[in-house]
């Protein structure tokens, strides 16, 4: 109980410190980790550790990736290839559907792709988006990521669910078929609450740019199949490489040519790509625009910020998973009879405890494999069904130890305390959402 509250007061800690007393978010997020590990009772090697861990480990994976996106994004922002790609795309989806639009995107690039370097590839079309739609990117940076984090949860080969379903011995092709389903009726719920709430909270995706710089960049920028090339060509080849280690066996993983997609398809090299393809955008090169003072040297000034926060939400949630409040809460519910819920809660309590949804999957399948006959839960569609509601529960909650919640909030403008009432209370409506869904079914199927 101890450390249950130690993390109530280190999140309501963080949200005082951000959005009232006005503190930078790396000091409020890294003191907030030095509060739990000391008043939880960590070895002070541990806390140590913790963080140079915490930090190391989360922008090891992300921090390259980070700064290669906001790279790919100053260059089809100042081109003008981010505003042709709206200025089209507008004319076939409507002004009033991009929600849905950026919510499906979302939800479809992230089966193959990781949700936050899916959203980090997207973003500069989603600004564009809602920028000529004159929306808030409140809601449509929401709906964005609740689109990709409801496949990043509940649809292989995802690593999350198909580790989950390994662990659980469901089908993958079923756990893959109800993921599916389910996650698209969730995406309604989404793309319905991301639309109330961009109508509540208005935020100007970018307030610096006016209708009239628009249309000059637009008239000066390339064409849409050439500002569209950075954002696909890493899509691609990062699906290209899932759909490639999902199929192939081990043995023709090591052929040459596999192993040169799966070279070009990791999410840095792809981005690498991308960037490259980035660099053709503009119509006229100026030495200045790779320099310190041009487009290359203020993207990476804004991509430092975004770094750093990451990383300090890094070594909060590192904190937390060394302190093992996961395991003290997955024993309080795991004797619970809640029959298809048990799934659910045990995963929501242990992601809102440590941030990292594939750790909540994987961690709540280890608990629930050798209970699954004693729960009743014998035939494929039971094993199938429990996968998705550990899914649903992996999304409950984002919050400050989530580096997607700090990638939303920072990459789209979104102020701290908006991204509580928006996104976190919008990962709680979802995933209770879909795991009313999954006990509905559970007496269907």
């Amino acid at each position: 109980m101890i450390s249950i509250l130690l993390l109530i007061l280190s999140v309501v800690f963080i949200i005082l410190c951000t959005a009232k007393w006005n503190v930078h978010p790396f000091l409020a997020l890294l003191g907030a980790a030095l509060i739990f590990a000391l008043f939880s009772g960590m070895e002070l090697e541990t806390v140590v550790k913790s963080i140079n861990d915490g930090f190391g480990i989360t922008l090891g994976k992300i921090g390259v990736v980070i700064v290669l996106g906001v790279i790919i994004g100053a260059f089809l922002e100042h081109s003008g290839g981010a505003y042709k790609l709206a200025e089209i795309i507008l004319r076939i989806i409507g002004k009033k559907r991009v929600h849905e639009a950026m919510g499906l995107v979302g939800f479809i690039v992230s089966i193959p792709v990781f949700a936050d370097s899916g959203f980090i590839i997207l973003n500069p079309l989603n600004k564009s988006l809602t920028k000529r739609a004159g929306l808030s990117i409140v809601g449509t940076a929401t709906a964005l990521i609740l689109g990709l984090m409801i496949t990043h949860v509940l649809v292989p080969p995802t690593p999350g669910p198909i580790a989950a379903a390994g662990i659980i011995g469901a089908d993958v092709g079923l756990v893959m078929l109800v993921g599916l389903v389910i996650g698209l009726l969730s995406l309604v719920v989404a793309v319905i609450y991301c639309k109330y709430m961009g109508s509540r909270h208005y935020l100007d995706p970018n307030p610096e740019t006016t209708e009239e710089e628009i249309q000059e960049k637009i008239k000066k920028a390339p064409s849409a199949f050439t500002s569209f090339l950075p954002i696909l060509i890493p899509i691609l080849l990062i699906v290209g490489k899932s759909l490639m280690e999902f199929k192939l066996s081990e043995a023709q993983m090591e052929l040459p040519w596999a192993k040169f997609m799966a070279f070009v398809g990791s999410p840095v090299i792809a981005l690498i790509i991308g960037m490259l393809f980035a660099f053709l955008l503009p119509r006229k090169w100026d030495k200045e625009i790779l320099s310190t003072t041009g487009w290359v040297g203020k993207s990476l000034t804004d991509a430092s910020n975004i770094i750093l926060i990451t990383g300090a939400g890094g070594i909060f949630g590192t904190i937390l998973q060394n302190s093992g409040i996961a395991t003290t809460l997955a024993d309080a519910l795991s004797g619970a009879n809640l029959g298809i819920w048990l799934p659910f809660l045990l995963c929501a309590a242990i992601k809102t405890a440590q941030g990292s949804s594939t750790v909540a999957l994987i961690t709540t399948a280890s608990i629930l494999a050798p209970l699954m006959l004693t729960m009743g839960f014998s035939t494929d569609i039971d094993k199938a069904l429990v996968v998705s509601a550990i899914g649903a529960g992996a999304m409950v909650v984002s919050h400050a130890n989530d580096s997607g919640f700090w990638i939303l909030t920072q990459f789209s403008g979104i102020e701290v305390k908006t991204g509580y009432r928006v996104y976190t209370l919008g990962t709680f409506v979802v995933g209770c959402f879909a795991a009313l869904l999954i006990y509905i079914a559970s007496f269907l199927l």
